[in-house]
């Protein structure tokens, strides 16, 4: 697609400056979050996002799925939802065959809207897909279209007669990101371009095929020796009682990291220096993804709930 890898790195700024223009057409502020969902996109990584109604996560998959070319599809979690309405059913067709016929998983950007609200065995049938990237029904296997991004929301507040997440399946989210109310001026701009007669329209930027040569490109990025260490050595601070645990996570936390957030935060890394315009990632850029990565994957215990201690004030001090 592009001759050399380092043709393709500059490409890669390029689009990612046009897609930030594209969706600020629509989307007003929240450049933390953009950034974050587009890295997360790069890096295979699917994105948790904890935010009150209305403060369009809605608008921001649908948005990125009309930018980056791809088909969308939003499934509202209730309790009465059944893994067969997410992944397809098997049917019996005229000629009493049976026929299986595809659920809304089969798209390339899933918005997951309100995940804690669906019992355990409807979660867990999203959750495999995104692991596995193909589906078994009726002992046929199915493989699901690439590029797939799960983009999953939950509301903080009207914690009654909701599921949460274990944080087994917590894990396999690559980001935890918590969407903040605009500020006063942002919410000037949002409530005129929304109420006023004029659509914007949003153009396609890439094709899946260049997005799947992107995230490969991110995949091949060499990655200098002291970077890894960091990384690991960071996520190996926030296991508390072990031989190299930090005395805030001994003292703030009840379970620290797994293995996968160090994978993350190498992945992540790389895609934010190559969005960056850098060939190779240092410790600043593993530094910029840690709080989203380490947020949903330590447990505070008892003293850091009553001190008032936050996840992101143990991660800024272990950093």
């Amino acid at each position: 697609m592009y001759k050399s890898d380092v043709e393709g790195a500059k490409a890669l700024v390029q689009k990612y400056e046009q897609l930030k223009k594209e969706i600020s057409k629509v989307i007003i502020g929240q450049h933390d979050i953009i950034h974050n969902t587009i890295l997360s996109v790069f890096c295979k990584g699917h994105v948790l996002l904890v935010g009150v109604p209305g403060l369009a996560k809605t608008l921001l998959v649908s948005t990125i799925g009309k930018a980056l070319g791809l088909s969308f599809s939003r499934i509202q979690f209730t309790p009465d939802l059944m893994p067969s309405d997410i992944l397809g059913t098997e049917i019996l067709d005229d000629s009493r065959q049976f026929k299986f016929v595809k659920g809304p998983v089969f798209s390339n950007i899933i918005l997951a809207d309100e995940i804690n609200r669906t019992p355990p065995k409807t979660q867990a049938a999203l959750l495999e897909a995104m692991q596995e990237k193909h589906i078994t029904i009726s002992g046929k296997t199915y493989k699901l279209d690439e590029p797939f991004f799960v983009l999953a929301t939950q509301n903080p507040i009207e914690q009654e007669g909701t599921y949460p997440l274990p944080e087994a399946q917590l894990d396999r989210f690559m980001f935890n990101l918590l969407l903040d109310y605009p500020s006063y001026e942002e919410e000037i701009e949002v409530v005129k371009s929304t109420t006023s007669a004029q659509a914007n329209d949003i153009t396609s930027v890439m094709t899946s095929e260049e997005i799947l040569y992107f995230q490969n490109l991110v995949r091949s990025v060499p990655v200098p020796d002291n970077v890894f260490e960091y990384a690991v050595g960071l996520v190996s601070r926030t296991r508390p009682n072990t031989e190299r645990a930090h005395e805030w996570s001994n003292k703030y936390l009840s379970w620290g990291a797994g293995p996968r957030a160090s994978q993350y935060l190498i992945i992540g890394a790389k895609a934010n220096a190559l969005l960056k315009g850098k060939f190779s990632p240092d410790i600043e850029d593993v530094q910029e993804v840690a709080i989203p990565i380490l947020r949903h994957r330590l447990v505070r215990n008892y003293t850091a709930e009553a001190e008032g201690i936050s996840i992101e004030k143990i991660v800024k001090e272990i950093l």
